[in-house]
């Protein structure tokens, strides 16, 4: 709840900035808020994927998918996310969140984020994401045909992401996933 203010802002200027493509990279400039730190005076863990769905933001509305999503009643969902971090970022120290799709598979649109400072990887995390209607989830097909979206030809997903998504993949919902230790 606290980046409800910040989303706002972020939707409110990304349809003042110059429109996308689908495939192309988003990038916006942020700073480290007071709100954003932990005891280490510097950019808490848990922040960087809260502020990585601002970039994903960013990309959604500059490229129309945003609109498609309130015309068609469609959600976007994460289904999976790993993140690595190189520095921390500091109190008020300038960033961007830069955001670019990867690649797709038959369950999910793969994006790569990155918080860049001063021309440097801080972190960078891959997210699997998937948008699901009233009648439950779409196809990829369906989504880059309502976007006007065609993928491009050197997008391929890369093996590592496809290995990492099956082994850490949960059972489906429609089966038991039972808690054991």
């Amino acid at each position: 709840m606290h980046l409800i203010l910040r989303t706002i802002l972020i939707l409110f200027r990304a349809r003042r900035r110059p429109k996308l493509g689908f495939f192309e990279s988003s990038s916006v400039p942020m700073r480290v808020l007071v709100t954003d730190i932990d005891v280490a005076m510097h950019l808490n863990n848990g922040m960087y994927l809260s502020l990585m769905d601002l970039g994903r933001f960013d990309l959604l509305v500059r490229s129309g998918m945003w609109d498609l999503m309130k015309k068609h009643k469609w959600s976007p969902v994460v289904n999976n996310e790993t993140i690595s971090f190189r520095k921390s970022l500091q109190l008020h120290q300038r960033y961007t969140i830069e955001s670019r799709i990867v690649g797709f598979d038959d369950r999910a649109i793969y994006l790569e984020q990155r918080m860049v400072a001063d021309g440097e990887i801080y972190a960078s995390a891959h997210i699997g994401c998937r948008f699901l209607s009233r009648n439950g989830p779409l196809s990829n097909e369906e989504i880059f045909k309502k976007v006007g979206a065609v993928p491009p030809s050197d997008l391929v997903l890369p093996e590592w992401i496809k290995e990492w998504r099956a082994s850490v993949a949960l059972p489906s919902t429609r089966r038991p996933a039972p808690h054991i230790w």
